[in-house]
């Protein structure tokens, strides 16, 4: 019998669990996670405010989906658990499941790429192909870096995911947090900005003019992205396709 047969029965929200340890588990090998640090989580009730989240300091390449943490927004004791989650984890994810319903997953790395734009002057992210043209006038840029993400900070950055259309955060000085509608769509948009993102440095590197895109052709290029059919969900069930075929236990 199948693994995931066996557990499904006892843990809840299992498809939702095992979707997320497999993005852990390719973020890892994407080399866009660190060291034990970073964290992802997605609401699984109507309001957003329970959801899932990696467990303290736990490897992204060792999570499974039985050993995700059910946390409440609401629940002020959620730091007093024995199986407490990483305070900056509960500051910032939970603050924006509390405060932001429609962002239902969240993925917050320091993946190279993201966080080397990050640390730029102007950390815009200018449409100067199709990767980077996704995230025209879809992202935002948090200037206000106050240290490490406790819920004041956590607070300060819900309040800029307001608009719904803005699904990415350039955190300044920090790196980038992304959500979604699902483990899925919310991965997939992490992925893309990434290489996005790596696109844009090392055009800079050449020191050469860029050839950026007008305004016309970048939302149009957004808006056709944003309508293309299935691709993050077939992204996410090509990743879970590889991971079984391996053998991985991340469904366990």
């Amino acid at each position: 019998m199948n693994k995931q047969a066996d557990l499904s029965p006892n843990l809840t929200h299992w498809q939702e669990r095992v979707d997320m340890a497999a993005a852990f588990r390719w973020t890892a090998r994407l080399n866009m996670h660190e060291a034990v640090a970073n964290h992802f989580s997605l609401a699984v009730n109507e309001d957003g405010t329970r959801f899932l989240m990696n467990p303290n300091q736990v490897h992204f390449a060792r999570v499974k989906a039985s050993g995700l943490l059910l946390l409440d927004a609401n629940d002020p004791k959620t730091m007093q658990r024995p199986d407490a989650p990483d305070p900056t984890a509960w500051g910032l994810h939970g603050s924006i499941h509390r405060l932001c319903p429609h962002a239902r997953c969240v993925m917050h790395v320091h993946s190279i790429h993201a966080t080397v734009l990050a640390c730029l002057a102007d950390s815009t992210l200018p449409p100067i192909d199709q990767n980077t043209a996704t995230f025209y006038n879809r992202h935002v840029v948090d200037s206000g870096f106050g240290g490490l993400a406790f819920e004041d900070e956590g607070a300060r950055c819900a309040s800029m995911l307001t608009d719904p259309k803005v699904k990415t955060m350039i955190m300044g000085n920090h790196g980038v947090l992304v959500i979604g509608d699902s483990v899925a769509d919310t991965f997939n948009r992490l992925y893309y900005f990434e290489r996005a993102a790596e696109t844009y440095i090392r055009a800079l590197q050449t020191g050469q003019k860029l050839r950026v895109l007008s305004d016309e052709i970048a939302e149009k290029t957004a808006q056709e992205l944003e309508e293309y059919p299935d691709q993050a969900d077939r992204h996410l069930a090509e990743l879970k396709a590889i991971l079984d075929d391996e053998g991985s236990n991340y469904a366990t």
